[in-house]
This record gives structure tokens, sequence and C-alpha cells, in this order.
């Protein structure tokens, strides 16, 4: 079998789309013989009609149907070919890389992404999800362009970073957990008793830095959902993003607790987008900065609200 070419492929779905050696050569600008020959050449060379033409309009035989949807795969990555091309030598970049924090709301990046593929298709977002300095160094050493994370861990003189939305951390407990049967305030020793669920990572940016923790005995996870997961299972209590649990609060799947020693510098967290103040931004990082920084919308302000009411904040 001789290599196909992507002119026959076009032509083989030409005549299925319109359903007509006529109507294709129309469409394709040339004369019926030459959409004819053009799809013998290529049934001669796979070795395998594509087309039953004993009826009136062309139809496909069972070898066509199984083929179509590779030719049309293969129309749609030479269309995404040239596309991606063009984009290169305008000076678009080829992929987008940002880093999330795992407290970060998704709705906002959700939203700014939408937009962000309507206006550069050819750019291929890549979004990582890593807890506290984690994601800073994934900016830092280059991994990802453009940063989601508290600005506590970009405040440095390698970055340029601006303030996003602001989340509450409310402490939380199984309804079941021995905590939640106690009302008001709790003190230190009481909390020091119970396992508390911790939120940690291995970057050097927080090595040996704890960020609210208050009891003596703790668990340590890298990943917020499980943490979430164990503190319904009543596996101890822990302080969580008040937009993650909010359900499980007015369902009565969790209770907010007031540990005595809150620290309400820790229980307010300012997320920001920061990027490498070194480094030049291609035009779809700096559409994305810039839809960012118009603003993510009322409702997380209101949610940053509630919350503080529910903690006594």
């Amino acid at each position: 079998m001789g290599p196909l070419t992507l002119d026959q492929i076009q032509v083989f779905l030409a005549v299925v789309d319109e359903g007509s050696f006529t109507k294709a050569a129309t469409r394709l600008n040339r004369a019926r013989s030459a959409v004819t020959y053009a799809i013998q050449k290529l049934e001669a060379q796979i070795g395998l009609p594509l087309f039953d033409r004993i009826a009136y309009r062309p139809t496909l035989t069972e070898a066509g149907r199984t083929l179509l949807w590779r030719a049309r795969r293969i129309a749609d990555e030479s269309d995404a070919f040239q596309q991606s091309a063009r984009s290169l030598a305008s000076g678009l970049e080829a992929e987008l890389t940002i880093v999330m924090d795992s407290m970060f709301p998704v709705p906002p990046i959700v939203e700014a992404l939408r937009a962000f593929t309507m206006t550069f298709p050819t750019i291929q977002p890549r979004v990582y999800v890593q807890p506290l300095g984690a994601a800073a160094e994934l900016v830092l050493d280059g991994t990802c362009v453009i940063g989601l994370l508290p600005l506590i861990f970009s405040d440095m003189a390698a970055f340029k970073n601006f303030p996003l939305l602001t989340i509450d951390l409310v402490p939380v407990v199984s309804p079941d957990h021995p905590l939640a049967a106690i009302e008001g305030t709790i003190e230190t020793h009481v909390l020091q008793q119970h396992v508390q669920l911790v939120l940690t990572d291995r970057s050097a940016l927080t090595v040996g830095r704890d960020y609210g923790v208050l009891s003596a005995r703790t668990w340590r996870l890298a990943d917020l959902s499980a943490k979430q997961s164990m503190l319904l299972a009543g596996l101890g209590w822990g302080n969580m993003p008040f937009h993650m649990v909010e359900d499980d609060i007015e369902r009565g799947r969790l209770k907010v607790i007031r540990p005595a020693d809150f620290d309400p510098r820790v229980a307010r967290l300012v997320m920001g987008c920061a990027y490498l103040a070194a480094d030049r931004l291609g035009p779809g990082a700096r559409w994305l900065v810039e839809r960012l920084r118009s603003g993510p919308g009322p409702h997380l302000n209101a949610t940053s609200m509630h919350a503080a009411q529910i903690s006594g904040g």
C-alpha cells in the first residue's frame, strides 16, 4: 500500500458529507471525473471499497463506515496542526501552565479558562493542583507560568503578584465526634486530647512551619479532599475552607467548633495570582492575568462574610 495523502482524505470526506460525487466536485472546485478517480485510487491503495455505487447515491460500505471516523480525525488533526503553526508564528504560546493551591475556589478559574479557550483556541491549558508552598515552588522552578495561591507564599522579590479573593478557614468536626458535644469555646488542653487533621506538603517553603495547629496529636495529609473525607468520617477535627464545607455544615454532616486559641490571622487567606518577575509573559498568559485581575465576582465576597459570621470572626 502506497502512502495516503491528506487530499485523498479530504475528497473522501467531501463525498460523504455531500452525499454525491457531483456535489463533492462542486465543493472542491474540481471535475467530477477527478473526484471519482481520487476515490478509486484510494480504494485501490487500501484494497477495500469505500462506497457502494449500486444505489442512486453513493453509500458507505461497512469498511467505509469503519474508516470514516479515522478520516475525520486525520482531517481535524491537520486543521489543528495548521492553526497551531499559525499561532506559534504569530508569537502565541503552545501551552499555558497554571498551578492552583488546593484551597483555591474552582469557579473563578473555570470561568476564566472558558473565556480563555474561546479567545485562544490553539493554546492548551495545563492545570496543576498543589497545597501550600508546593504551588509556589512550581512557579519558582518554571514548571508553571501562573500560580493561583496564598499571597504569603509569593511575597518575595522573585514574584509579581496581586490579590484575587479571600477565603475563610473554619474549624469543623463530625457531629459524632466528642468535640461536637461541647458548646461554646473549647480550651486548647481539651483539643490536644484529640487528633487534628492538618494539610501539609514537602516544599522547602513550608518545611518546619505549621499553620493553625493546636493539637498535640496530628495526622498530616497532602490532599484536601482526603482531609474532608476523614473529617466527615469523624477521624479528627481540622480547619477547612468554608466554600468547601458550606454544604456539609448546612446539612449537618459537619459542625463548626470554637477553639479558644483559634488565630484569626490564619483563619483568613488572601489568594492571589503570581508569576515570575523576571519572565516575560506570552500573549495568552498576559490575557489570562488581566482577566483574573478584573475580579472573581461578588459571590466569593459573600461567602467570606458568611464564613466569618459562622466562625465568630
